[in-house]
């Protein structure tokens, strides 16, 4: 019987674009898989492990064999800038999941070595370009690269199941819900250093994200 832990996916099987309220890691065990999300779209191998942080939505695409993954709680401390990489030793985590997630995902945590295949078409490219500048024209981009708005919006799409719009929200709220524990000004300000038109703005956004209002989120513990 498989462990609640695995999850199993078949040759050429699609997940559309979804979110998970809660973090946690994947180590594929068997095949692999294209990952379109927050992180942009990454190739994800056997051996192989990506950080998903709660509420980040993504798709999967995956390959001729289908997939055989280890789901692990998202281990404490992580980097911020860690989403792709491998394991020093995968089968000692596989093996502790067995009798302890938490603690296989602590282990994961000291074997884990960035790095990875992320693709680079322009889709990706704008992804980048949408996270690190949650104001981007799309209009002045696309036209920069010699694209339609039409084909623009429908290549993005296809490559992350969403439009470049819906996209550069999310990441807004994204970015505001990760600074906003420990953010120590108002909420007005907030939503003005993150791209938002207003506080009423930014908390219709985070409520769509995490069914929270803002107040709430800011609560310690």
């Amino acid at each position: 019987m498989t462990s609640p832990l695995h999850t199993e996916h078949q040759a050429f099987e699609q997940l559309s674009r979804h979110r998970h309220a809660q973090g946690y890691v994947a180590l594929v065990l068997e095949g692999g898989y294209v990952e379109a999300g927050a992180g942009g779209r990454l190739r994800v191998q056997a051996g192989e492990v990506v950080f998903h942080r709660a509420h980040e939505a993504h798709q999967n695409q995956f390959g001729a064999r289908g997939a055989r993954v280890l789901n692990l709680p998202l281990p404490a401390g992580l980097c911020e800038d860690w989403t792709l990489g491998e394991l020093g030793d995968a089968d000692a985590v596989v093996r502790l999941a067995e009798r302890d997630p938490v603690q296989a995902a602590a282990l994961l945590r000291q074997e884990f070595r960035p790095g990875g295949t992320r693709l680079n078409d322009w889709p990706d490219l704008l992804a980048a370009a949408l996270w690190a500048d949650t104001a981007l024209d799309l209009g002045a981009w696309a036209e920069g690269m010699g694209l339609a708005p039409a084909s623009l919006s429908r290549g993005f799409r296809r490559a992350y199941g969403t439009s470049p719009k819906r996209y550069r929200l999310e990441q807004r709220a994204l970015q505001a819900l990760r600074r906003l524990p420990h953010w120590p000004d108002t909420l007005a300000a907030l939503a003005a250093e993150t791209g938002f038109a207003d506080q009423a703005h930014l908390g219709r956004s985070l409520q769509a994200l995490t069914g929270h209002a803002p107040g709430r989120l800011r609560q310690p513990g």
